[in-house]
């Protein structure tokens, strides 16, 4: 091949490699394990699920870890392109386009195992010490229910001790969080404990892929498509037992 030709061909290639760097997709997530952390395998549940969907659905993809309102607001001005762990809220929807529903979040109370305590309505909780962490939203009903006995704490970890212990007579986590920790905590603790079946609350977890990114409608439209394979075809139970879930 002539030199001229050879010079032209690297040239082609160089500007292909360059436009698939530019469309590598950005993802971005704060730290909530066992969802999102840069620490876990593959960036955590979540962000294993999406990844997985997003390429599969043709889109190669990066992901940065930075706090919540950073990550909500790049996503915004197109600093990055997909928001890997949102919960659904309108006000959003001017930033984003929502996914379908890919995890469900279940905010579940635990009590302690020789604890009779029965959960079906808040009115039911308001003898009963409950150890919170603090600046958490669990619903909007139980933020705002002035008559509940909340003990603020600095992690689940001290407030799923603290139960055990009978300092508190309940505490309250999305159920994997919960998982997650509990399985890192010592046999007295997990043993001690047990959730109860009724949720506080569920959140549907969905991807958020910026207004600003003009494939927006067509990224969406792939991972929701590829997410609904995977669950056909066993490979998000996989990733879903892979994870500890």
């Amino acid at each position: 091949m002539p030199r001229f030709s050879r010079a032209v061909a690297l040239i082609g290639l160089l500007l292909l490699a360059q436009t698939a760097a530019a469309e590598r997709l950005r993802l971005v997530a704060d730290a909530w394990p066992p969802f999102t952390d840069s620490t876990l395998v593959n960036g955590g549940l979540a962000t294993d699920i999406v990844t997985t969907a997003l390429a599969r659905a043709g889109y190669a993809s990066e992901f940065e870890q930075v706090p919540w309102a950073r990550a909500l607001m790049g996503v915004g001005d197109g600093r990055y392109d997909v928001l890997v762990n949102a919960w659904y809220d309108d006000a959003r929807t001017q930033l984003g386009q929502f996914s379908d529903e890919y995890l469900l979040n279940r905010v579940l109370f635990l009590k302690r195992r020789d604890d009779s305590i029965e959960y079906q309505n808040l009115q039911q909780l308001h003898d009963y010490p409950i150890a919170v962490v603090r600046g958490y939203a669990y619903s909007a009903a139980f933020d705002a229910d002035p008559q509940l006995q909340k003990v603020p704490v600095h992690n689940f970890a001290m407030a799923v001790r603290m139960l055990a212990a009978q300092r508190v007579r309940l505490t309250v986590e999305d159920e994997f969080v919960a998982r997650y920790y509990l399985a890192r905590e010592s046999a007295a603790v997990r043993n001690a404990v047990e959730f109860l079946p009724v949720p506080l609350s569920e959140n549907s977890l969905h991807i958020l892929v910026s207004l600003k990114n003009p494939r927006h409608e067509e990224i969406v439209a792939g991972f929701d498509r590829e997410i609904v394979r995977m669950k056909a075809d066993g490979s998000y139970a996989r990733l879903m037992k892979q994870h500890g879930m």
